[in-house]
């Protein structure tokens, strides 16, 4: 299994949000956010192992500032680290401004998502390589986010997530 880099599973989609996408505020509704950054993670996640993919989770999600009525959001979603079966993707939220064509990020969220066969089982991924500042600092944190998730789940000991325990002993 060749290993991949982070730059190979960029994933990029841009969308106006039209008026059946909002709220009686006139801003977009939370749900739909996540449907379309369900979608574009998934791509991410597919583009890293070519395989069928589906959701196991959405860690995260920050809805930092409402999206406007004919805004213009752009989501980016790659792979920041990939485990033996799972892929923990990060999807990063924009809204451009029309008149300048500036872009401010407004929301984010992480998903993982599992590979799986033709019967549904978990296959194995490729490893993820990470390249720039950003990915490396994303990568690192991934192990930190999937050890505390494991703990809350009931599937590891606290005694035994290393990475976290690095965070109170350093």
């Amino acid at each position: 299994m060749k290993s991949k880099t982070a730059k190979e599973t960029l994933s990029i989609t841009t969308i106006i949000v039209l008026p059946n996408d909002t709220n009686t505020q006139g801003n977009l509704f939370g749900g739909q956010l996540l449907a379309w950054m369900d979608v574009i993670s998934s791509v991410a996640a597919h583009r890293h192992c070519k395989r069928v993919v589906v959701t196991a989770a959405v860690n995260n999600v920050s809805f930092q500032k409402p999206i406007r009525h004919a805004s213009i959001v752009t989501l980016e979603a790659k792979v920041s680290r990939a485990f033996s079966t799972s892929m923990e993707i990060i999807v990063d939220v924009f809204v451009e401004d029309q008149i300048t064509g500036e872009r401010e990020k407004c929301n984010e969220a992480i998903y993982t998502f599992v590979a799986v066969d033709q019967n549904g089982a978990p296959i194995n991924v490729p490893e993820l390589i990470p390249e720039t500042e950003e990915e490396k600092k994303r990568f690192e944190g991934a192990l930190r986010r999937k050890q505390l998730s494991l703990i809350l789940a009931g599937k590891m000991k606290a005694s035994e997530a290393t990475e976290l325990k690095k965070l109170f002993l350093d």
